[in-house]
């Protein structure tokens, strides 16, 4: 079972971070504006990722490299990253890439502080947000793997790991690592019996589709970036009470309701995972049974926050995600949500969307343009029939 442990730092105060992205390409003049651009924002989401995982960011900082380095950001800007350390008092690095288990290593024993890149900190995330069986599950999975390649790495440093029943590090909460007693084979036995469990959960979500398909009903998947509100929608459309929050992934596991829509109509309306820029592969991996209630779905409801500076940003993250699952072909709705968060004198040129609706989730407004335009996307996978009933 899956545990998961509050990070402190020394269990009184909250620890203190600093975002570094260390970006290895050199820059062409005219790609220049638009990949520093990227590069902000994605900076700017892992700051509200820390600050979801219970971390202080007390500053950032943007490289630009001419190659990779083994050190991820370089001799000389680790002597800059000194001097902050001294002036900033952060504990935490947090390094917007995926690091190597070398580079990770070397930026521990030159910094003196606590390492963790982008998946370790999604990953910590997911294991405080993840509440089911199902999804226990498939965040240790996730984790599992993510560490299978460091264990060298994690047993020179056993002081940094935590897990399991020992407390509090970011990014090894669930498995847990005491650098003495696990070792490769071992983790490789974990992996094959998380894949056994996670088979037994695929195989009953199987059966329940199956119930689903057999009454005929169509469903409808709420996708969209994280924190737009997909969650606060659901509980509007269905009157259930799924938990939600100001904060990435406040939801992680799916939930399934059933929803009457205007003419009479039926649907399954189905709640999923939030997605995010550059979502670690090893959650794609294992959320795969989480994931396919996206890729089994007859239609899809994209929602958007439409009062959000990044939204388009945002929704080219979901269209991507969509590709990689081979689901960006389904009919669907776009809800721009949160309209009420919008200035009296903006106004959103709805011609960019499909099917686009305009709600605020919180104040339940446009919901009824919203269930009027579901209704009629289910209407044109209806086919005409000429049945005839015997008086008999």
């Amino acid at each position: 079972m899956l545990q998961t442990h509050a990070f402190s730092g020394d269990g009184t105060e909250t620890p203190r971070a600093y975002l570094v992205n260390a970006h290895s390409s050199v820059l062409v003049a005219s790609s220049q504006q638009e990949l520093l651009s990227d590069l902000e924002n994605s900076l700017w989401e892992l700051s509200v990722l820390a600050l979801t995982a219970g971390l202080e960011v007390v500053g950032r900082q943007l490289y630009i490299l001419p190659h990779p380095e083994p050190t991820y950001v370089g001799k000389g800007h680790l002597e800059e990253l000194h001097r902050k350390k001294e002036q900033l008092r952060f504990t935490v690095l947090l390094c917007d890439d995926e690091l190597s288990p070398q580079q990770q290593r070397a930026l521990e024993e030159a910094l003196d502080v606590q390492v963790i890149d982008r998946t370790a900190l999604v990953l910590d995330i997911f294991a405080r947000h993840a509440r089911t069986r199902a999804g226990q599950l498939q965040v240790e999975l996730a984790q599992a793997f993510y560490q299978l390649p460091r264990l060298r790495a994690l047993k020179r440093m056993p002081s940094r790991i935590g897990g399991g029943n020992r407390g509090g590090a970011i990014g090894v909460r669930g498995p847990g690592e005491t650098g003495q007693e696990q070792d490769r084979r071992l983790l490789h036995h974990r992996i094959t019996e998380l894949r056994k469990a996670l088979l037994q959960v695929e195989q009953e979500r199987e059966t329940h589709r199956r119930q689903h398909t057999e009454q005929a009903l169509p469903s409808l998947a709420l996708v969209g970036y994280t924190n737009a509100g997909k969650s606060t929608l659901f509980n509007a459309l269905t009157a259930a009470q799924v938990r939600t929050g100001n904060a990435l992934f406040a939801t992680l596991d799916p939930t399934t309701r059933l929803i009457t829509l205007p003419h009479h109509q039926e649907a399954l309306l189905v709640d999923t995972v939030g997605f995010l820029q550059r979502l670690p592969h090893e959650l794609i991996a294992a959320f795969h049974a989480t994931l396919e209630e996206v890729t089994d779905a007859d239609a899809l409801v994209i929602v958007l926050d439409v009062a959000h500076p990044r939204m388009e940003q945002q929704r080219e993250t979901v269209e991507t995600t969509l590709r990689l699952l081979h689901a960006d072909w389904k009919p669907r709705v776009t809800v721009l949500n949160k309209r009420d968060l919008l200035p009296a004198e903006q106004q959103v040129d709805l011609t960019r969307f499909v099917h686009p609706v305009l709600v605020s989730a919180t104040q339940q407004s446009g919901l009824d343009d919203l269930r009027e335009q579901l209704s009629l996307l289910l209407a044109e996978r209806m086919v005409p029939l000429c049945v005839l009933l015997p008086y008999a």
